[in-house]
């Protein structure tokens, strides 16, 4: 319950602070109809995990890629597609680095690729919504919700790109996927946060 607690204030919270950039938009209604791509440097996804139940360790992935497409009147038909590369997993320690990439975790070599196709989109409240799709990951595809809030949109004063941002939470169960090593010294479930922001194509 308390994890849970932390998830929705990490989605929630960041809504107040767009709300005051000069630049971020916090208005679902204002938002360009289009297509988006991923913008790679700004997003990320972090895991965390039950270390012996002591903690909890976190973990990031990057160089995430994808596209989006967007209308603010239609938001139940938007799609996104998502694909992030096994091999950017990183958890500041460079030991453990090797070890998930290995073939006793996430085997990287074997499966370079994690990826998401969202089959659905239901909205929950005027900036929120439950995408629930296809995660594809270590040979396994099995259906998967996240939980997202739109944060902003706006012209990236830096790039000069039309942006927009969301959160989302999901979690999953990794031993769905067949990654089994250290079960259950080392938690089942996986707790995903992720922050996504998407370019407009030209």
């Amino acid at each position: 319950m308390f994890r849970s607690l932390i998830a929705a204030a990490l989605i929630v919270a960041p809504v107040a602070a767009y709300a005051q950039s000069p630049v971020a938009n916090p208005a679902p209604a204002a938002v360009q109809a289009g297509n988006y791509t991923v913008e790679t440097t700004h997003t990320r996804v972090q895991f965390a995990v039950s270390h012996m139940g002591f903690s909890d360790w976190y973990g990031d992935l990057t160089g995430v890629t994808g596209t989006l497409s967007l209308d603010p009147k239609a938001p139940a038909a938007a799609k996104v597609d998502i694909t992030i590369p096994v091999s950017s997993v990183s958890t500041t320690n460079a030991t453990l680095d090797g070890e998930l990439k290995s073939e006793a975790w996430l085997d990287a070599g074997k499966y370079p690729e994690i990826r998401f196709t969202s089959t659905s989109v239901t909205p929950t409240g005027p900036r929120t919504a439950n995408i629930a799709g296809n995660l594809t990951f270590h040979g396994v595809t099995r259906p998967v919700v996240l939980k997202a809030a739109f944060l902003a949109s706006g012209v990236n004063p830096l790039s000069k790109g039309y942006t927009v941002g969301f959160n989302a939470t999901a979690s999953l169960k990794r031993t769905d996927y067949g990654v089994k090593t250290y079960i259950p010294l080392i938690g089942d479930e996986v707790t995903l946060r992720i922050s996504a922001a998407f370019e407009k194509a030209k």
